[in-house]
């Protein structure tokens, strides 16, 4: 067994497998371990019957939900809370940004920006967030000056 073919052990075609696998056993990338195995998204079995047997009863029993919680069961409000009407993980924020039209304008946006946090209107996480749009619109603006210029070097040189 061993001497003609190496790469064979008492497991069968483990030479094989190990091919796509790393020296500490973990699967290269791209490689399964089960290539005949379901398809990624394939839903299972007992998923699909629940969702055969609530075919069209979703709307009553979101419906049913919320008159429990309105009863005062608490199982059913935090369900309602958590499910249907979950907290939001994004808001507008409102506060004064002055015009960005060039480059050097980002400056007094950020300074604005930095204002608005030290008055407590924007979180420090809200202007993170903020300034990073204000990084890729200067960026942005950047970019169409340069190319402003070079078309009018351009034409200066025809």
């Amino acid at each position: 067994m061993g001497e003609d073919h190496p790469n064979e052990s008492e497991h069968g075609n483990a030479g094989e497998k190990q091919e796509a696998r790393h020296a500490d056993g973990r699967f290269a990338p791209g490689t399964s371990g089960n290539p005949a195995g379901k398809k990624p998204g394939t839903r299972h079995r007992a998923t699909r019957a629940i969702e055969e047997m609530l075919a069209g009863e979703h709307d009553k029993l979101t419906r049913k939900a919320i008159d429990m919680a309105l009863a005062g069961d608490t199982t059913a409000m935090r369900l309602c809370l958590d499910r249907i009407a979950p907290p939001r993980k994004d808001a507008p924020i409102t506060f004064d940004l002055p015009p960005i039209k060039t480059a050097a304008d980002t400056v007094s946006a950020s300074c604005a920006l930095l204002q608005a946090v030290s008055e407590g209107e924007v979180t420090p996480d809200e202007a993170g967030r903020v300034m990073a749009l204000l990084t890729a619109h200067k960026s942005l603006v950047e970019v169409g000056d340069l190319e402003a210029r070079i078309a009018a070097l351009e034409e200066k040189q025809a």
